[in-house]
């Protein structure tokens, strides 16, 4: 049986000569792709493989039509007979928003912005023209079809699910007022759709094509207003950027965009108008965290919720949108009151809460079950062993559920994810009870064959998500440690 790693192999050796070392897969993103490595002495390439053909056809002819116009996107170097795997140039690991994560708002991460949105708007103009729309993978315009289609988005899976008496039909009257004049814009130029720190990867000069920002994932493209993209990534909830950021950056954009259109800009008229898109984004990303945390029961996109329900108190509180539409003003304000964010938000633990979380991994077979110092009893114990066990292969068994390759097998190969995110759902109601009523302990124990792999994982996870969620004290032990078959 030939494996996708054979195919990459192959493909590569039709476009370099040049000896592959290793082939790493890295981690899915939310679309149905996978994404490789490769591995050369010299330098390294992704490999992408996909099953929707007129997704990859999208991509592929975007990049080919870029390219020639010498835009910040990636160079295809190759794509096979079936056009389901095809190879890239790689801008590495390090994207925008890890620069933000690590630098925080700094002038230099101020700068790396400021270059994105002149690349953005160098990608919307110039990526626009002798553009084939034809091409694109849904709609070739975004217009008021798709723009109804991001607000009915929020309504299903977000404002429905809170249960709030409105109007349906005079929204529905609102939505339809509000796309048309979102519709109606001076501008359609190249739109990126999913324009957010993510898909922009930084590379330092002594790599890739002289260093700088490159843009990935535009594989949804269409034509359309230009402001949409610029409310994605200046409003991106886990970006969080300062309002003075926002606006200073605004003027940055329009700054660029009016150099290379070459004609002078109605900055009110267009403001006015990103306004409105910075509303249609916000909703859109509420409504896809409610469809991934509410539907999916996700629950690391709950947590996400509070932050872009404030995002939106502020936006409705400070901006106008500039056209009458009352019942779906009054929809929003039920969706910032204080009643529906305190709903969402987690309680916080602070130093003075006296709960403790101890959270071990251990072996069935080799230490048994973590004794209780406490006297309290109770808490949970998880038994991994109905997920694939890593250890089972020659190339994980000296490794431990800490190393990376582990990881990505337990998060690509598996049904970890979905095993934790039931263990999430379950402990988040013991922990948020157990802050409220000043417990102090509360015993969480991960189980499997060997204590190594699957146990140790889920454990790192688990203390993660209780970290970032509730901020409560966490005593992380790995029990078989010493027993690890390391190298």
């Amino acid at each position: 049986m030939i494996t996708t790693t054979d195919k990459i192999k192959e493909l590569f050796a039709e476009f370099s000569k040049t000896a592959v070392t290793s082939i790493d897969k890295l981690p899915q993103a939310g679309s149905e792709r996978h994404y490789f490595r490769i591995h050369t002495n010299e330098k390294n390439f992704i490999a992408t493989y996909g099953a929707n053909i007129k997704e990859n056809d999208a991509f592929i002819y975007f990049s080919e039509h870029f390219k020639k116009k010498g835009l910040a996107t990636a160079h295809i170097l190759c794509i096979n007979k079936e056009k389901d795997l095809y190879i890239q140039e790689d801008f590495g690991d390090i994207s925008l928003l890890n620069k933000l994560e690590e630098q925080g708002y700094t002038d230099s991460t101020y700068n790396l912005y400021k270059e994105s949105l002149h690349q953005l708007a160098l990608l919307q103009v110039k990526g626009h023209e002798e553009l084939n729309y034809k091409k694109c993978l849904t709609n070739s315009s975004f217009g008021k079809q798709a723009i109804m289609a991001d607000l009915l988005y929020f309504k299903y899976y977000f404002l429905d699910a809170l249960r709030k008496p409105y109007d349906k039909q005079k929204l529905i009257e609102d939505f339809e007022a509000l796309s048309n004049y979102l519709s109606h814009t001076e501008y359609k130029f190249f739109t990126f759709r999913d324009f957010q720190s993510r898909n922009i990867m930084v590379t330092p000069p002594s790599e890739g094509r002289g260093g700088g920002v490159h843009f990935i994932d535009y594989q949804g493209g269409m034509k359309g207003a230009p402001q949409y993209d610029v409310a994605s990534l200046l409003w991106q909830a886990k970006a969080n950027l300062p309002d003075d950021w926002k606006q200073k950056l605004l003027d940055n954009y329009i700054d660029s965009f009016e150099k290379i259109v070459d004609e002078t800009i109605d900055r009110e008229v267009f403001r006015s108008q990103y306004n409105g898109y910075v509303l249609i984004r916000l909703l859109q990303v509420l409504g896809a965290y409610g469809f991934r945390g509410l539907f999916e029961r996700k629950a690391h996109f709950l947590t996400s919720i509070p932050l872009a329900l404030q995002n939106l108190k502020w936006f409705i509180n400070n901006q106008n949108i500039g056209i009458a539409v009352p019942e779906f003003k009054r929809v929003l304000e039920i969706c910032v009151s204080d009643e529906v964010i305190e709903e969402f938000t987690p309680i916080q633990a602070t130093a003075q809460t006296p709960l403790l979380v101890a959270i071990n991994s251990f072996s069935f077979i080799k230490t048994g079950y973590p004794k209780d110092e406490t006297k309290n009893g109770g808490g949970f114990v998880f038994d991994m062993r109905g997920i694939l066990n890593p250890g089972r292969f020659d190339e994980y068994k000296h490794l431990s559920g800490l190393d990376k390759p582990v990881k990505d097998f337990l998060e690509q190969q598996t049904k970890m994810p979905d095993f934790l995110n039931s263990v999430y759902s379950i402990i988040d109601i013991a922990v948020e009870d157990y802050i409220k009523r000043g417990f102090e302990h509360l015993a969480i124990n991960f189980g499997c064959t060997g204590g190594q792999h699957r146990s140790v994982f889920a454990a790192e996870a688990l203390a993660r998500h209780l970290r970032n969620k509730f901020n409560v004290k966490i005593e992380l032990n790995h029990q078989n440690k010493e027993n690890w078959k390391t190298l």
